[in-house]
Parts: structure tokens; C-alpha cells; sequence
């Protein structure tokens, strides 16, 4: 049998980015994806909601039922923001929407993109980090079957990609000179969904998976 996932963010880069893995895995039979804004992408493995206030979602009760693992890659750059509002982006709705899930599909395996430099402990300098480490730890405290928190560096695209902002496309560009100098800090989009697809088909020993892990992961 195979697998029915939730993929949240599939208008943004990564999300996006996981989202074409998932169409090209034998094992993944139906996805739905979970947006703000329509994906514009027919496939016969895709199913739609659009959910235009994550923190009302009781109308999308029996449609997010019978899942085997979310792909949580909605997200935002801190730039600009107050801690006030990126917490509430950040940890209040990610938090509300996943706590549904938990409820509603207990067996589930939430996977949540969050960052490299994440800060675990919740004190360090820099908010972003502290917000992304709190809601991180939330995440690790609700019923899942599993929870596994990502944190990937620069990402490489996929060639197909569309939502690529200027920034990736540059990543892209030099990523073979990056690699020389940098290579703990890089990895392929391919890697980072691969790595969400066969945390659910086989599972991982760490809750928080670094560049080294997801690699590992892909050679499943």
C-alpha cells in the first residue's frame, strides 16, 4: 500500500521543491496539498485545499483525515518582521495547524522544515533561530507517531522548479564552486525531499536532521 501525504508551502521554493519528489516517488499514491494559494499543478496523485486562515480549520476537518505524514515547508524570512510577528507566522500557526493533524491522524509522521543554526535551547541572540527552536520543541512534545525537524542550508533547486527566487537561482549557478568550500552547508533539493519521503518509509534515529543526516537518508 502506499503512502498519503499533506504538503504544506507547495507555492515557495521548498515546498515546492518536495512536492516534485513526491510526484516522482513510486511509493507516495496521493498527496494533498495545503496552501493559502492554488498550486496550479494537475497530477493524478494531487488532491487541493485552500485553507485562506491556518488558524481556522475546522471547515477542513474530514478533508486533512487519513494521512500517513505531513511535509510542513510553509515558512517565512524573518526579514522585516517583528519577534511578534514572526512567532505568531512561525510557532502560533504551525503549532494550531499541526496540533489538528495530531488529533486527527495519531500514526502520523510530521515532518517540519526549519533552518540550519537553529537554536534549540530558545535563548540565544538571534529570533529567528529562537522562534524556529521553540517551535521545533512544541513540535517534538505533540502525539505523533514521529516528528522529524529538517534543517537544511543552501539548497540547490530542481532542474523544473518555477518558484526559485533570484537568490537559489544564484545558489544554483555556483553551486559546484560552493561545494569546494562550503560542502557541509549545501545539498540538493532531490536529497532534502527524498530524505521527508524515506523518513516515513523507514524512519531515522535523530528527531533534528542536519545536511549529514538527510544525505544519509537518501541512500536508503
Amino acid at each position: 500500500m502506499g503512502i498519503k501525504v499533506i504538503i504544506t508551502g507547495a507555492t515557495g521554493f521548498v515546498g515546492e521543491g518536495v512536492l516534485l519528489e513526491c510526484l516522482e516517488h513510486p511509493q507516495i499514491d496521493q498527496i494533498l496539498i495545503a496552501g493559502r494559494r492554488p498550486y496550479n499543478k494537475s497530477h493524478p496523485k494531487i488532491r487541493e485545499i485552500i485553507i485562506p486562515d491556518f488558524m481556522d480549520i475546522e471547515a477542513f476537518t474530514e478533508q486533512l483525515k487519513g494521512y500517513d505524514a505531513c511535509f510542513f515547508c510553509a515558512g517565512i524570512s524573518s526579514r522585516g518582521l517583528s519577534e511578534k510577528e514572526y512567532r505568531y507566522i512561525t510557532y502560533d500557526i504551525t503549532l494550531h495547524f499541526a496540533e489538528k493533524l495530531a488529533s486527527l491522524n495519531p500514526g502520523m509522521i510530521f515532518n517540519y522544515i526549519s533552518g540550519a543554526m537553529t537554536d534549540s535551547s530558545e535563548k540565544g541572540k538571534i529570533m529567528w533561530a529562537r522562534i524556529k527552536g521553540r517551535t521545533e520543541n512544541a513540535l517534538m512534545q505533540l502525539p505523533f507517531r514521529k516528528v522529524y525537524n529538517f534543517r537544511p542550508g543552501f539548497i540547490k533547486p530542481l532542474n523544473g522548479q518555477q518558484n526559485v527566487s533570484g537568490f537559489y537561482k544564484f545558489i544554483g549557478n555556483i553551486f559546484p564552486f560552493l561545494r569546494i568550500f562550503i560542502p557541509n552547508m549545501l545539498i540538493d533539493m532531490h536529497d532534502v525531499g527524498l530524505a521527508m519521503i524515506n523518513t516515513v518509509l523507514y524512519g531515522y534515529s535523530k528527531n533534528i536532521l542536519e545536511i549529514s543526516d538527510m544525505k544519509l537518508l537518501t541512500s536508503k
